[in-house]
């Protein structure tokens, strides 16, 4: 009797053991292979990494986990697909900051590539889980989308308890990303793992909220002559991870990681949040809150009883000022980044989809639409019935309001345009993501200037800020933390500085009274610059102190109050008297878009799609 139960405990054991080996597996994991179409040896790199994996037959699968390009541009996408077919098994992505943030098509582009800007799929048991991450097309934190989200819900919904969770993201799950408690709090309900990511270019290991976290190193060589990715093994309850560099070597394994049912249900401890303690307290009454099932990255604007929005779902929409009660809803069929004009009851908006819409303000009616080559993720002006807007194709277009008419059309703009632009003195000016900044005749769409900052790099380009004018300057901010006035008539260069000490970048804005720039810092100050100085002079500086900021939202004043928005969700009201102020609340822990005074009301909205009707103090 007791031989037989040796007997049947070593064969449960053999069994268990042999179950064990049939779910051990190995996959490569890859990441941050910038291909860029200036630089080949991203290009070579990652051929030679897909080589590499074709080789290993022990490897079942891929996950490449973001900033697949440089630039987000869709040459760049398109030559990073077709290598990535070479491979001889299946492969699994998702996109980073890189793609997303600079993408010429608003993201569009990626999604048709790939297919996808998510996954979801199991294998030996296991439940692999992607999601994309942000910033999409505004500089600022990373985030995950929230329609993304909402994709993860309805993953998560129908997954069991007991299966075995390994989330993927672009960017390590801590505050590096706005959000991250959100998609953390969502795993936490399931079995959650492992966590595994990229964006910080090199191997390391973490622990985000209790969850083991890997970040795997960039494919790039960077000072190497190769570049290089990681082969995962999960076997025995553990994952381990050894660095590969293609055709040369295997390094020792650097990190193990055990995989097991933490039971967060249980977990008493205590892990960060954003605080939300700036609205203890305070006299900001909220009206009304909107909540979108995607994310909002543009401003708003008012049409009689209603403010118009836009979002990432490819709607130009209309809520209620009075209780935020959706009105009317139009779905474009692209991503949308343009902020909405309206003019005579028309609303006007581009889209990702390569359209720019006019509706009907009070129905949502499509009035016209006219077609671009590309994308069109920048916004919109409206001046004596005419409509002006840059698109990603190379061209500037002007059309008659009310029938859609081509008025003109600037065909030679060298990158993509996302900006605002500005109407002044009979000229338009707008920048691009290729250095250059332009300014046109009105009337005629004719060149007046053309303007270039001399860099080779892309992402220095004055593409983000809404330029502003006074005393026959215009004022542009950038990523390459100048501060630039140019003469409007003729585009010489009246002063161009970096402050000492004090790093600008695209948030910026104009007095009412065209007195002062309003710049935004990156560590913190709102200043106000001179609009007749001769050089950056500092004419007004407000007595707040923020901690480290990229929102490159604009600024702007209504009735002697002056709002900031921020990266972390907080947006504030200044007075423009005394510098001081007035009150501050938070929305959400993400980046603020342009704010909208309108009479005794502020509408604050998120990118994560929150939408604030708010009223303040004076």
């Amino acid at each position: 009797m007791r031989y037989q139960k040796l007997t049947i405990l070593l064969l449960a054991l053999l069994f268990a053991a042999g179950i064990s080996r049939a779910q051990s597996f190995k996959f490569a994991l890859v990441s941050d292979t910038h291909v860029n179409i200036g630089n080949p040896t991203a290009a070579e790199d990652l051929r030679r990494t897909v080589k590499d994996i074709n080789n290993n037959t022990d490897l079942k699968f891929v996950v490449i986990t973001g900033d697949i390009t440089e630039f987000g541009a869709d040459d760049e996408l398109k030559l990073a697909k077709q290598i990535l077919d070479s491979l001889n098994k299946k492969w699994y992505i998702i996109p980073g900051n890189h793609d997303a943030n600079w993408s010429e098509s608003g993201s569009n582009t990626f999604r048709r590539v790939f297919g996808s800007e998510t996954f979801a799929f199991n294998y030996g048991g296991y439940l692999f889980a992607g999601t994309s991450s942000g910033p999409n097309m505004r500089m600022g934190p990373g985030q995950v989308p929230r329609e993304n989200i909402v994709w993860l819900d309805s993953v998560l919904n129908r997954t069991s308890r007991q299966t075995p969770l390994i989330y993927l993201n672009h960017y390590p799950q801590d505050s590096a990303q706005n959000n991250w408690y959100t998609v953390i709090n969502k795993l936490k309900t399931k079995n959650i793992q492992m966590i595994l990511c990229g964006h910080g270019h090199n191997n390391h290991s973490y622990t985000f909220d209790g969850i083991s976290g890997v970040m795997g190193r960039s494919n790039l060589r960077a000072k190497d002559s190769v570049g290089g990715y990681n082969i995962v093994t999960i076997a025995n309850g553990k994952a381990t991870f050894e660095e590969r560099k293609p055709g040369i070597e295997t390094k020792p394994q650097w990190a193990s990681v055990d995989l097991f049912d933490h039971h967060f249900e249980k977990d008493t401890a205590h892990y960060y949040r954003p605080s939300y303690e700036v609205n203890k307290g305070t006299k900001v009454k909220v009206l009304w809150t909107y909540q979108d099932q995607s994310d909002v990255g543009a401003g708003m604007a008012i049409a009689n009883n209603n403010i118009i929005l836009t979002d990432t779902k490819g709607l130009i929409y209309a809520l209620n000022r009075a209780n935020g009660k959706r009105v009317w809803a139009y779905a474009t069929g692209g991503k949308i980044y343009s902020t909405p004009s309206v003019s005579n009851n028309y609303v006007m908006a581009g889209s990702s989809d390569k359209y720019i819409y006019c509706l009907n303000a009070a129905t949502g009616k499509l009035v016209w639409k006219s077609a671009a080559e590309k994308a069109v993720i920048a916004s919109s002006v409206i001046k004596n019935n005419v409509v002006y807007i840059g698109a990603s194709d190379g061209h500037f277009r002007a059309f008659n309001l009310v029938t859609g008419r081509l008025v003109w059309d600037f065909d030679q703009v060298k990158g993509f345009v996302v900006t605002k632009p500005l109407i002044y003195q009979n000229k338009i000016y707008f920048g691009c993501w290729a250095n250059d900044f332009y300014a046109l005749d009105v009337v005629t769409g004719k060149l007046v200037w053309k303007w270039s900052n001399g860099s080779s790099n892309r992402m220095f380009s004055p593409a983000a800020c809404y330029p502003v004018a006074a005393n026959n300057r215009v004022f542009i901010v950038a990523p390459d933390q100048y501060m630039t006035s140019l003469d409007a008539a003729t585009g010489k260069v009246l002063w161009r500085e970096k402050m000492r000490g004090k790093r600008v970048r695209e948030s910026m804005g104009i007095s009412a009274d065209s007195a002062l720039v309003y710049v935004k810092i990156m560590d913190g100050q709102l200043l106000g610059i001179s609009t007749k100085g001769d050089s950056m002079q500092i004419a007004w500086t407000a007595n707040l102190q923020l901690p480290y900021e990229l929102c490159p939202s604009a600024i702007v004043e209504d009735a002697g109050v002056v709002y900031v928005p921020t990266h972390s969700g907080i947006a504030y009201a200044v007075d423009r008297n005394n510098g001081n102020v007035l009150w501050k609340y938070k929305v959400s822990n993400c980046l603020v878009n342009p704010i909208l005074p309108y009479k005794n009301t502020v509408y604050v909205s998120t990118t994560d799609g929150k939408v604030d009707a708010l009223q303040g103090p004076r």
